[in-house]
């Protein structure tokens, strides 16, 4: 399989999203639990009532204001989060995405692109291989396509200022803004056919697991079927032997019931 290529992701990036996805789970407890615990102890080792009162109520309102404060921590958090990993997939993604680092645009992955693939990564390594391989060509066009529409929007708004300046001064950037225009066009329309390939090679690739997952599940199902028919005879021979065995049953009590009684000895 596929490994996750170092490339532009460092030790240090790893790091900081182990960090991130660990620091929720140990945060919260830190913030929100010391005071009141502390509160409680001193209420059950307190001898006096009212102190015992108010260390009650103090545990309460320190459960209270951790929570919240706690609730807040996190909050930010995962604001800083979010912020920090969409920085790193842009800079990951400044020189193309590589099949090793789709792990990280999953949140920009549809559904069925997620679900395919788990899926494929379970039942087959050279499928989930293909499938991560063209997802990383999907993403890097789909960025390509969403940047170039971003320059597109400033250079046409250029364009636009430029010729509303009367003067001859604005030829020669007329002219550059419209050389910059076409070849963000002809960038445009690469990326765009290139992200219809790599959608038409992922509907195969989804094609190809699902007849895949079918077939074996077909096969699980055919294997079942013939294990219950094969057991369907024994079945029924069993049934039929206790029927038997029934039938000779009630028989011999009904002979027995037939027969005359044994008449008494002498002497009665």
């Amino acid at each position: 399989m596929i490994q996750q290529t170092q490339g532009k992701l460092t030790a240090r990036d790893k790091k900081l999203a182990n960090f991130f996805h660990w620091i929720p789970w140990i945060a919260f407890p830190l913030i929100a639990l010391p005071f009141p615990i502390v509160f409680f102890f001193l209420f059950l080792t307190s001898a006096a009532t009212d102190a015992a009162a108010v260390y009650l109520l103090l545990a309460s309102v320190g459960l209270a204001l951790g929570a919240l404060v706690g609730g807040l921590v996190l909050f930010l958090l995962y604001i800083y989060r979010q912020h920090w990993l969409r920085h790193l997939r842009d800079r990951l993604a400044a020189d193309g995405i590589t099949a090793g680092e789709v792990v990280w645009f999953t949140p920009e992955l549809s559904t069925a692109e997620r679900q395919t693939l788990v899926e494929t990564g379970t039942h087959s390594a050279l499928l989930a291989d293909a499938y991560r391989e063209t997802l990383a060509s999907r993403l890097t066009a789909s960025r390509i396509i969403a940047k170039t529409d971003k320059e597109l929007v400033k250079v046409r708004s250029g364009i636009i200022r430029a010729r509303s300046v009367a003067g001859t001064g604005t030829g020669s950037l007329l002219i550059d803004l419209e050389a910059d225009q076409r070849q963000l066009q002809s960038l445009k329309t690469e990326a765009t056919a290139r992200l219809a390939e790599a959608r038409a090679r992922l509907q195969t690739i989804e094609a190809a697991a699902s007849r895949s997952l079918n077939h074996a599940e077909t096969n699980a199902m055919l294997r079942r079927l013939s294990a219950t028919q094969d057991q369907m005879p024994l079945v029924i021979e069993m049934d039929q032997l206790e029927r038997k065995s029934l039938q000779e049953a009630e028989r011999d009590l009904k002979e027995r019931e037939t027969l005359p009684e044994t008449p008494d000895g002498p002497g009665s």
